[in-house]
């Protein structure tokens, strides 16, 4: 009876130095392809990274968000928890490079509307989380939008970089 000897492979410690190796080369390509001085060759490429990840390319770069959650039906009356929003909205526009864009939804359904546009019930949602927000974050960083999408009844507070 011969007892078979296993083949040697190649050490573990080996792969991750090749995928740490493969990670700091990516780095450091990222890094010369955003060196540019030229201010529309950074631009083009953050307008690329943007679309690359879904977003459009005008839109600006979004580091942070959040939700306020539990508004009625047809209602646009500020839910409990308001005041923790407006200290982390404070916190995370400490940059004077951030925007704070707020955007508020209302579902597509006949009982959340205000007098008859889902669109308005949705601005009127993100105008007051806004007014509740300008304590915290100066008013000329803050913009509003409002939506109407299916099942969302909430406003989302997004941090942008807007260099």
């Amino acid at each position: 009876m011969r007892l078979a000897i296993p083949a040697r492979g190649r050490p573990l410690w080996l792969i991750t130095l090749a995928d740490l190796s493969l990670l700091l080369v990516g780095f450091f390509v990222f890094m010369q392809a955003t060196s540019h001085k030229n201010a529309a060759q950074q631009a083009a490429i953050g307008a690329g990274i943007r679309q690359a990840f879904g977003g459009h390319p005008a839109d600006p770069l979004p580091v942070d968000a959040n939700a306020v959650t539990g508004f009625a039906a047809g209602g646009a009356d500020l839910p409990p928890g308001i005041a923790a929003i407006a200290a982390w909205a404070s916190e995370a526009t400490r940059d004077p490079r951030t925007r704070l864009i707020v955007t508020g939804y209302a579902d597509a359904s006949a009982a959340d509307r205000l007098d008859g546009s889902g669109l308005a019930l949705a601005g009127l949602r993100a105008d007051r989380v806004a007014a509740a927000m300008t304590g915290a974050v100066s008013a000329d960083r803050i913009r509003t939008a409002a939506v109407v999408i299916p099942g969302m009844r909430r406003v989302t507070l997004t941090i942008s970089f807007d260099p």
